[in-house]
């Protein structure tokens, strides 16, 4: 069977949406899988204040969010598929939203961007809410994207994502296990912010730093890293508490980028340690290739310093190439889609602690009958 889907992810570093126009493919039982065109599109300063405001809003202003950034995610697709000369070739769309509330403790996940209203706009049929049904079944609903990770990239044993929060998975006798680790991008890049920068290109300004002893280990202590997976991590642990942590110190900006740095390379490391057999590399085996991901991966000095810190422990960080890097996530919301379609699972209740696998996503049928 041949699946033609638009896969969408916005992140919370907020640098844009996601688009990613997927051909999937399943013969026997094996998937493969062509990037026929993806692009992220930027978000007009209005809306990136919108979003990142959007935990404060009340009840009713939140709810109009979420109808509003439906319409303008929808929007978004059209002009992605008139552009591309895309016209009759979608089958349908998968839309991660723009995670907002993460409290799955609670039993509750929410993600901005309607589905309704995405269909609506579109006249395509949508899924959506991807993350829902696996919280309601005891879940972290995180990470999510080891489903497509089994499916699309079956050579590899190790994963890592560098987005807003980095998250790792590993994948051995046949189980993944995978949990939100730290907060990066969206922290490093609101340490730019005082520069006019978006972000700090290569880590240029981080390599230049010194780290900061004290506040790396204020950081290393907090309380989320003592907690055993499954786990997962709400945006705000990223701006209300690192940020914020890190701002009490008054650094030079490149001291508190280099101290962020280390800490995200530290916090890698110690994750790693605990999933990998102790003893592998001493009995003669070699270093196993992590495939890293997201707009870290961009990232040198980062990608540098959780290489050295990863070494020793037998996993060596391999950048994939750049269509990959910067479009897995939103390939992987297409595939998880497609399996919503199908019916078939889509979360992995090894990954997330649910009580079961789970089948997740709200289908809107956008189109005339």
């Amino acid at each position: 069977m041949i699946y033609r889907v638009i896969g969408l992810m916005s992140g919370s570093s907020l640098d844009g949406l996601d688009i990613a126009f997927t051909e999937f493919q399943e013969m026997g039982g094996k998937w493969s899988y062509s990037l026929i065109a993806a692009e992220c599109l930027p978000y007009p300063a209005a809306w990136t204040e919108r979003l990142a405001g959007s935990i404060q809003l009340p009840a009713k202003a939140y709810q109009l969010l979420h109808t509003a950034y439906g319409r303008f995610t929808g929007e978004l697709v059209n002009r992605f598929i008139a552009e591309k000369g895309l016209e009759h070739q979608v089958h349908f769309i998968a839309s991660h939203g723009h995670t907002t509330f993460h409290e799955p403790a609670s039993g509750m996940t929410a993600q901005l961007g309607d589905g309704a209203a995405i269909a609506a706009v579109t006249a395509l049929p949508v899924i959506s809410d991807l993350r829902s049904m696996d919280v309601a079944a005891g879940g972290q609903g995180a990470p999510i994207v080891p489903m497509g990770e089994k499916w699309l990239f079956p050579g590899y044993q190790w994963f890592l994502n560098l987005g807003g929060i980095a998250n790792i998975s590993c994948h051995r006798d046949g189980q993944f296990t995978a949990f939100d680790v730290c907060p990066a991008n969206r922290v490093l890049n609101l340490l730019v912010e005082p520069l006019g920068k978006a972000y700090d290109d290569a880590g240029a300004i981080a390599s230049g730093g010194i780290v900061h002893p004290e506040l790396l280990q204020a950081l290393n202590a907090l309380a989320y890293y003592r907690q055993a997976p499954p786990k997962s991590l709400a945006n705000d642990f990223g701006t209300d508490l690192v940020f914020q942590l890190i701002k009490k110190y008054n650094l030079p900006v490149a001291d508190a980028l280099c101290t962020m740095v280390e800490h995200i390379a530290w916090q890698l490391s110690r994750a790693v340690s605990g999933q990998e057999p102790v003893g592998r590399i001493q009995n003669g085996a070699g270093a196993m290739p992590m495939l890293v991901t997201g707009g870290g991966a961009f990232n040198h000095y980062l990608v540098e310093r959780i290489a050295a810190l990863l070494t020793p422990h037998g996993v060596a960080p391999f950048v994939a190439e750049s269509g990959l890097v910067q479009y897995k996530e939103a390939i992987i919301m297409g595939l998880l889609g497609v399996l919503r379609w199908r019916e078939e699972y889509n979360a992995l209740a090894s990954v997330t602690g649910a009580a079961r696998n789970t089948i997740n996503g709200a289908l809107w049928l956008g189109g005339e009958a």
